[in-house]
């Protein structure tokens, strides 16, 4: 199936693309400019409608394409990584599994999603998403959405939402190769296409990474084994609109990864052959039709998500009676359909229905000085089927409410009702922006939870409520805008691994609490900074202690300069502060505190000419060593250097 949706998809790219080419037009400069502010002012996710961004009363983050070019991030993981109130926690270097907090909560409670595709793993433990693969190439923008959202999105997004926008080709067909090098015998191929006009649009992402790496396991505790990695993506969109009124999208991603491991963090992790390879497939077409003069709306679509695994760990020389096999097998089927209903100019209505199927099947053998060891997990089923109704309000275009509820009907534990309000309040007059929200979420148990050999059939889904409140304020024309938000969570339901029994039970609770500050000033055209801090507070309700590795102190500063209007220099600064953590080299595992560090990265780009482009960074200016995880390595001061050529 992932072949033959690879090849319909590169295929009518190459039959489109050609056919193209002579007919569009260039699109002038003042068009551009003017989609480029768009881009910036519109959110898509916190209504399901594009909607401008004083309109919405979440809290949001948006990062465009020109920002991830400015900063040169290859991974989106580490584009995340300055955003407010999320924390990014890799375990080792390239390919090593990383979890994203949103305010304070599990990594489990984000829900990933790229063009709309679900795209957590329904085969992981807790049903998360692993963003070390996840690469940069044919993104538009990332959006992220902070506090419960299972109103419009379900389960998953109990904490948050990251959605990932890929590039709708516009204009003439143009294109561009890029090549790039550096530390750790790192290498990187991608080349691009994309263009478009009112009745088709078109863009393909390719890219290839190989790295030496690091050593997983920190090498301060003697671990000298590098863990190579690779990887290859492939992002590619097509749009064929026949009629004014309708349209009809297809969406592809595909990622395949291999990543050497270590068996552990710390003394003695190093294992020279213990391998994961992976694949994973995202897919989506989608129906467009607009009805009584674009007063209705319809979205009807198809996602298919697919993930494939395997591990392998053969013993040797240091590891004589060590030997395992993994095999992990995921896939979700889900159908939607969405209303937008325009009422009025002061009244939206959005109403959708969707069906989810997820499915899952693995098998591990392990052997060891403790004898063998076997795990089958039989291919298992959950289905969901959902009903979401949101109602968007506009009074005298300065008050702007939305009101949301859903229905969730799982084919184990039955149904779920959650809900949402979100209002902005506008002071045109003195440039302010009042803000606030609150809601329900909701998370599924995951297959695992479920059925595994630990698992319990009868568990209840995971809760939370979480509200905000904010200010917004700018200064001299939007050159200066300053941001304070509070927000509060709990986290009650929670599923943890209840050692007395040997199973997963709803026995814990949580809550988290912070703020979340921001600045950005444009003192002129050519020069932007930005500022951002977020103080987090976190407790476990049944320890009483703080949750592990979200720190309460984390700052971001970056500037962005260009110059000639040739060049671009960024500087980023990211500090994060005291966290805890469990040392597993003991027995049992001990509670320890991983020190603060300050992270500074530079990158620099010049246009030789109109089509080629020189460009490098160097990342962890000051060669920091610090630990994410407890036992694992991070990499220290390394640059890279490239050309991209356009056409």
């Amino acid at each position: 199936m992932k072949k033959s949706l690879i090849a319909v998809m590169l295929t009518a790219l190459l039959l489109v693309i050609p056919n193209l080419v002579a007919a569009q037009k260039e699109v002038d400069t003042k068009e551009k400019k003017q989609d480029e502010f768009q881009a910036e002012e519109i959110v898509v996710t916190a209504t399901r409608i594009a909607t401008p961004t004083r309109e919405v009363g979440s809290s949001v983050t948006v990062i465009t394409a020109n920002e991830i070019e400015e900063k040169q991030k290859m991974t989106v993981l580490e584009v995340l990584r300055t955003v407010p109130a999320l924390d990014v926690v890799q375990s080792g270097g390239p390919g090593g599994t990383t979890s994203i907090f949103i305010r304070g909560a599990k990594s489990e409670y984000t829900l990933v999603l790229i063009d709309g595709i679900e795209i957590n793993d329904p085969i992981s433990a807790g049903r998360s998403y692993n963003f070390a693969n996840l690469t940069t190439d044919n993104i538009e923008r990332i959006e992220i959405i902070r506090g419960p959202q299972s109103t419009l999105y379900g389960s998953d997004a109990i904490g948050g939402v990251i959605n990932i926008i890929t590039k709708k080709g516009k204009g003439k067909t143009s294109g561009f190769v890029s090549l790039e090098g550096g530390s750790f015998s790192t290498l990187r191929e991608s080349a691009g296409v994309s263009g478009g006009d009112k009745w088709v649009d078109y863009s393909l992402g390719l890219s290839r990474w190989d790295t030496d790496g690091i050593s997983a396991a920190n090498e301060k505790d003697g671990n000298s084994e590098k863990d190579g990695y690779e990887n290859t993506s492939i992002s590619a969109r097509l749009g064929v609109t026949p009629t004014e009124n309708a349209g009809v999208d297809f969406i592809l991603r595909y990622i395949k990864d291999k990543s050497d491991l270590d068996n552990f963090g710390g003394v003695g992790g190093d294992d020279p052959n213990n391998t994961a390879t992976g694949k994973q497939l995202f897919f989506r077409t989608q129906l467009r039709l607009s009805l009584l003069d674009d007063l209705w709306e319809q979205k009807l679509g198809f996602s298919l998500t697919e993930y494939n695994r395997d591990y392998q760990n053969n013993t040797d020389a240091d590891h004589p009676t060590d030997f395992s096999r993994g095999s992990y097998d995921g896939e979700e089927l889900k159908f939607d359909w969405q209303h937008n209903l325009y009422l009025h100019e002061t009244n939206t209505l959005t109403l959708g229905v969707e069906n989810e199927e997820e499915r899952g099947k693995s098998d591990y053998y392990s052997e060891s000085v403790w004898g063998a060891y076997t795990s089958i997990f039989d291919k298992k089923t959950a289905r969901t089927t959902s009903y979401y109704l949101q109602d968007q309000v506009k009074l005298w275009d300065s008050w702007f409410t939305t009101l949301g509820v859903r229905l969730d009907d799982h084919s184990k534990f039955g149904t779920k009702v959650t809900y949402r309000v979100a209002s902005a309040y506008l002071i045109p007059h003195t440039g302010t922006k009042l803000k606030g929200t609150y809601g329900t979420g909701f998370k599924a148990p995951s297959l695992y939870y479920l059925y595994s050999e630990y698992g319990d059939e009868n568990l209840a889904p995971e809760e939370s409520t979480g509200w905000d409140a904010g200010v917004e304020q700018s200064f001299f024309g939007k050159k200066l805008i300053m941001e304070a938000t509070y927000f509060s969570n709990k986290f009650d339901n929670m599923i943890e691994y209840d050692s007395s029994t040997w199973r997963f039970t709803n026995v814990a609770s949580a809550k988290t609490k912070g703020v979340e500050l921001s600045a950005s000033i444009r003192p002129i055209d050519d020069l932007s900074l930005r500022a951002n801090y977020t103080y987090t507070e976190t407790e476990d309700k049944t320890t009483g202690e703080e949750l592990l590795r979200r720190p309460k102190n984390k700052l971001g500063i970056n500037a962005n300069y260009r110059f000639f209007d040739k060049g671009n220099v960024n500087l980023g600064i990211a500090y994060v502060g005291d966290r805890k953590d469990n040392d597993y080299s003991t027995w049992p595992a001990t509670r320890v505190e991983l020190p603060s560090y300050t992270l500074v990265n530079l990158a620099t780009s010049y246009q030789i000419t109109k089509n080629i482009q020189v460009f490098g960074r160097a990342e962890n200016l000051l060669n920091k060593g610090y630990e994410e995880v407890k036992g694992y390595g991070t990499p220290g001061i390394s640059a890279f250097a490239g050309a991209k050529m356009s056409f």
